[in-house]
């Protein structure tokens, strides 16, 4: 196995909302290759929880871009009133702007994916914890092989908060769970860089916590 190749994808595999092609449309086929990806990924007691629903429809990406516009602009308004000063630093405005950017174009993105699993979360930490342990392990499998074939994605979870209206229009069973909507589409950059984070030092620990590693 060629680390480099791996490490690279790995290290700059981002999360893209501005650089997403608007009018390059997603094959099926490649779509399909990138999900036969996900379901390689390690799944709590082989039980394959996994469901993806694929959305194209026009028609249907307009009813649930709305939820999310409904709940992106809430959440963006809220945070840049709190960040005060602190959203005139350019990694903020960024950040902010990237946001914004994804909820004004929600709708023209070429693909929805909603990865979800069948159940429902009990509460108890360490019953979630498996829960979902059994679905973003294969998310990130997916996002990763997107990644390799020029395409880009980002986890988003603003319809969340409309579960219910967004499982009605989707024809979700009740008790199946959605963990939230990656858009997807083709970048219009060919590379993307690794992304500035805290040394390691400061966040991982050795036998006991706070201790360096």
């Amino acid at each position: 196995m060629d680390t480099s190749v791996t490490d690279h994808l790995l290290s700059t595999t981002r999360a893209v909302r501005r650089k997403l092609d608007l009018d390059r449309p997603v094959e099926p086929e490649v779509l399909e290759e990138c999900l036969r990806l996900a379901l390689q990924a390690p799944t709590p007691g082989n039980q394959q929880a996994w469901r993806w629903l694929v959305v194209r429809d026009q028609g249907v990406k307009d009813r649930l871009s709305e939820l999310f516009r409904r709940v992106g602009k809430a959440y963006l308004e809220t945070n840049a009133a709190a960040l005060g000063e602190a959203i005139n630093e350019p990694s903020v405005a960024r950040a902010l702007a990237s946001g914004q950017h994804l909820i004004d174009v929600i709708d023209r993105v070429p693909v929805y994916v909603i990865p979800c699993l069948t159940g429902r979360p009990s509460g108890d930490n360490a019953t979630d914890a498996a829960f979902y342990g059994g679905i973003f392990p294969a998310v990130w499998n997916f996002q990763l092989a997107l990644r390799s074939r020029g395409l880009g994605s980002t986890l988003t979870t603003y319809h969340l908060t409309h579960e219910a209206e967004a499982a009605e229009i989707l024809g979700i069973p009740a008790d199946v769970t959605q963990v939230g909507l990656l858009p997807v589409a083709y970048t219009t950059v060919p590379d993307f860089k690794p992304a500035s984070r805290v040394p390691l030092p400061e966040v991982a620990y050795l036998d006991g916590w706070g201790n360096a590693l």
